[in-house]
C-alpha cells in the first residue's frame, strides 16, 4: 500500500497467479474496514501479508487491529532506493510505488522484519516522553523568544531574577509588563507579591527597591514596547500553560514508568533517573526478541559507527540514519553516568589522555553500556556496578615486564645485563 493523506492505492498479488490487481481505497476507518472486510471474506480468513512505508502512522494503527494482516513496514529511503534501482528514469507516481513495495516483498521479504506492537503500557510511554521533550522543545523556544524581547525593552528583568525560567518572574512581567507600569506600584504591593511564593527563589526587595527607582529606560519608542508588552504577556501565559501540562505529562510517566515490568532493570543502572528511565524502557520496547544481539541494538539507535570502505579509502563516520531521539538518550545516559559509575569516568578520562573529543567518547561510552543493557534486558537482571567491575578487573591483561639490557665490553667479550623493572 502507497499511503497518503485522503486515499491509498494499493496493489495485490494471489501466490499461484501471474496476475496483479491495483486500486484505491479512501483514507478513512468505515472506507478501511470496507476494503479489509471484503478481502477478508474473499480469502476465508487467511493471512495477507501488508508493505507500507509507515512504522509509525495512521495507517499502520488502521490497519493494526486486524489480527490476519502481517504488516511489514519499511522505511521510506529504502522503498526510494528500490524504486530508483528498478526504475532508473526517476519516474513516480502512486500505483507504481504500490508495484514497487509489492516487489520488494516478494523478492525481498528475509530483509523485512513483521511489525509486532509492544504492549499497551509501554507504547503509551513511548508517546507519552516523545510529547513530552516536544513540549521541553517548545518551552525552551519561547523562553529564548522571552529572553530576546525583554533585552529589547525591558533588560533590568533578566538582572534581578535568577532565571527566565522562573514562575516568579512570568507573574511578575503579568503584573508589570514594562518598567514604567512598575514605577508606578508602591513598595509594599511589590514585596508583598515577591512573598507570597515561598517555593519561588524572589529577590531582596531592599536591593529591587533602590534598583527599580534608579532603573533607566533602554528605549522611549512606544511602538516597541507596546508590541514587546503585548507579546511578552502573550509569551507568559503560555510558557505557564506549557509548565502545567509537562508537570501532567511527567506524573502519567513517573505512574507507567514505576509499574513497567522492565523498571527494576533499567533503573539500576548509574545515571538513569526519572526522566531517562522511561525513554530507555521504550527505546529496549518489550519484545526480548526484537533485537538479535547487542550489536543490533548499537546499529538501530545510531551509536554504532558506519564504515564506508572502496579500495584503498576508508571511512569510519557516525550512523546518520537513526531515530535521533533514541541515540539521543542513550548519549545523555552515557553522560550522566561519568558521575555515577567509576569505570565510566575512568574510561573517560583515558580517552581524553589520549586526545579524543567529548562528543566521540560519550559515543564510544555509550557503545559499552547498550552492550552491558543488552545483557541484563535479556536475562533479566538488574546491573550491579561491583560485579562489573570486577569482571573488568580479572579481565584486564597482565602488563608485561618491560627489560632494560645494558651492552657492555670486557677483555674482549660481551655482556649483556638484563635487569627487570
Amino acid at each position: 500500500m502507497d499511503w497518503a493523506d485522503q486515499k491509498h492505492v494499493w496493489s495485490l498479488y494471489i501466490p499461484g497467479t501471474q496476475q496483479r490487481e491495483q486500486g484505491e481505497c479512501a483514507h478513512s476507518p468505515e472506507a478501511i474496514h470496507a476494503w479489509i472486510s471484503q478481502l477478508t471474506a474473499r480469502f476465508a480468513g487467511r493471512p495477507i501479508a501488508v508493505c507500507l512505508e509507515q512504522s509509525r502512522g495512521a495507517l499502520l494503527f488502521s490497519l493494526s487491529k486486524y489480527d490476519h494482516l502481517v504488516l511489514y513496514p519499511i522505511h521510506p529511503a529504502t522503498a526510494s532506493d528500490f524504486r530508483k534501482a528498478v526504475y532508473p528514469s526517476g519516474s513516480k507516481d502512486d500505483p507504481l510505488d504500490a508495484d514497487v513495495l509489492l516487489e520488494f516483498l516478494l523478492k525481498h521479504r528475509d530483509r523485512l522484519r513483521p511489525w509486532r506492537a509492544d504492549t499497551a503500557q509501554t507504547r503509551e510511554l513511548q508517546f507519552l516522553v516523545e510529547d513530552r521533550r516536544q513540549l521541553v522543545d517548545e518551552k525552551t523556544r519561547c523562553l529564548n523568544r522571552l529572553t530576546q524581547r525583554l533585552k529589547l525593552y525591558f533588560p533590568q528583568a533578566l538582572s534581578w531574577f535568577t532565571s527566565v525560567d522562573s514562575l516568579l518572574l512570568w507573574k511578575f512581567l503579568q503584573q508589570w509588563p514594562d518598567l514604567e507600569a512598575l514605577r508606578k506600584v508602591r513598595r509594599s504591593k511589590l514585596q508583598a507579591f515577591l512573598e507570597r511564593d515561598r517555593r519561588c527563589s524572589a529577590p531582596d526587595i531592599e536591593e529591587l527597591w533602590p534598583a527599580i527607582q534608579q532603573a533607566v529606560p533602554a528605549t522611549h519608542d512606544a511602538a516597541v514596547i507596546g508590541s514587546s508588552v503585548l507579546w511578552v504577556t502573550t509569551l507568559v501565559q503560555h510558557l505557564q500553560t506549557l509548565r502545567e501540562a509537562i508537570r501532567h505529562y511527567e506524573k502519567r510517566i513517573q505512574e507507567l514508568t514505576e509499574t513497567h515490568p522492565d523498571f527494576p532493570i533499567v533503573s539500576s543502572f548509574p545515571g538513569v533517573g526519572p526522566a531517562l528511565a522511561p525513554r530507555l524502557i521504550t527505546a529496549l520496547g518489550t519484545e526480548r526478541d526484537r533485537f538479535q544481539s547487542a550489536n543490533q541494538l548499537q546499529s538501530y539507535s545510531g551509536i554504532a559507527p558506519v564504515k564506508a570502505a572502496s579500495g584503498k579509502r576508508c571511512w569510519i563516520h557516525m550512523r546518520w540514519a537513526c531515530p535521533k531521539f533514541v541515540r539521543q538518550t542513550f548519549q545523555e545516559w552515557a553522560q550522566h553516568s561519568l558521575a555515577r559509575s567509576a569505570w565510566a569516568r575512568a574510561y573517560y578520562q583515558r580517552q581524553r589522555a589520549r586526545g579524543k573529543q567529548h562528543h566521540a567518547i560519550i559515543r564510544s561510552l555509550a557503545f559499552k553500556w547498550i552492550r552491558i543493557l543488552y545483557r541484563c534486558w535479556q536475562n533479566p537482571t538488574p546491573y550491579q556496578e561491583a560485579l562489573y567491575s570486577a569482571t573488568l578487573a580479572r579481565r584486564a591483561p597482565t602488563p608485561t615486564p618491560t627489560v632494560e639490557c645494558l651492552w657492555t665490553t670486557t677483555a674482549g667479550f660481551s655482556k649483556i645485563a638484563a635487569i627487570k623493572t
